[in-house]
């Protein structure tokens, strides 16, 4: 993403409580509880129980995580979290995040998450049920330049 993204620009959002013990020394919220924010954006995606998005016997891995941080979030208070869809490969995704606080950007990430077989611990095929599923979280090209 080379401009600023608003929450508007994702095709899915979730928010978070921030709690006092993500605070660090400084009074602000620890940038290692980022990479939580941005998984709980990734699992309101990606996890439906009642619709698996992964067959039985297989797993989502992160294989890249690249956080840019822009401003602090304090506590108390909740972050917003919006995530989409850049690109889906044979066994990846690769995701664009962002993080909030009152409606200013945070961070943004870039996420890449690879389906693995559970039992040959390999990389494995993304099957077409779940390339289907995740077709409208694609953003448009210009949204992630």
């Amino acid at each position: 993403m080379s401009t600023q993204p608003s929450p508007s620009d994702f095709s899915a959002l979730t928010r978070d409580k921030l709690r006092y013990r993500d605070t660090d020394r400084q009074g602000h919220v620890n940038n290692a509880v980022f990479s939580t924010f941005f998984e709980t954006g990734r699992v309101e995606m990606l996890y439906d129980f009642d619709q698996p998005l992964t067959p039985a016997g297989t797993a989502f891995v992160v294989a890249r995580l690249a956080i840019d941080y822009v401003a602090e979030v304090v506590w108390p208070g909740e972050v917003e979290i919006g995530t989409s869809v850049r690109s889906i490969g044979r066994s990846s995704i690769r995701l664009d995040q962002a993080l909030f606080q009152n409606g200013k950007l945070a961070a943004k990430a870039e996420t890449v998450i690879v389906l693995m077989d559970e039992s040959t611990r390999r990389s494995t095929a993304l099957p077409e049920t779940a390339l289907e599923r995740l077709r409208p979280y694609v953003m448009e090209k210009d949204a992630s330049a």
